[in-house]
């Protein structure tokens, strides 16, 4: 048991603590610890042309830095509707696509009801 005078300053202490380290988890809930940031200025042109001249057109829907493992993420809805996430590396060549499975779900979703 904490007796004498240090025993207020040690609870003190130990809420002073508790609230600093909540403080901070409760920063990444209320963020939801997703960094998902447009692409913006020159990355987004480069980006923006990269994936438009892989899929051979389309429309440029969204775009992100450091999305699945690539530099950058643009999402582009072609031209039959489809969307796919062309993902870039640093020096905005395409490594990779897929289907965006985030478009159109949300409807999807609502039909089955």
């Amino acid at each position: 048991m904490i007796s004498g005078r240090r025993g207020p300053w040690v609870i003190a202490g130990v809420v002073l603590s508790l609230a600093v380290v909540g403080g901070g988890a409760g920063i990444v809930v209320a963020t939801g610890g997703d960094d998902d940031q447009p692409l913006t200025g020159s990355a987004l042109e480069q980006a923006t042309e990269a994936a438009l001249a892989h899929t051979g057109g389309g429309t440029v829907v969204e775009t992100e830095v450091g999305d699945d493992g690539a530099a950058y993420g643009v999402e582009v809805r072609l031209d039959d509707g489809r969307v796919v996430e062309v993902n870039l590396d640093e020096n905005f060549k395409v490594i990779g696509e897929e289907a965006d499975d985030d478009s159109g779900g949300e409807e999807d979703a609502d039909d089955d009801d």
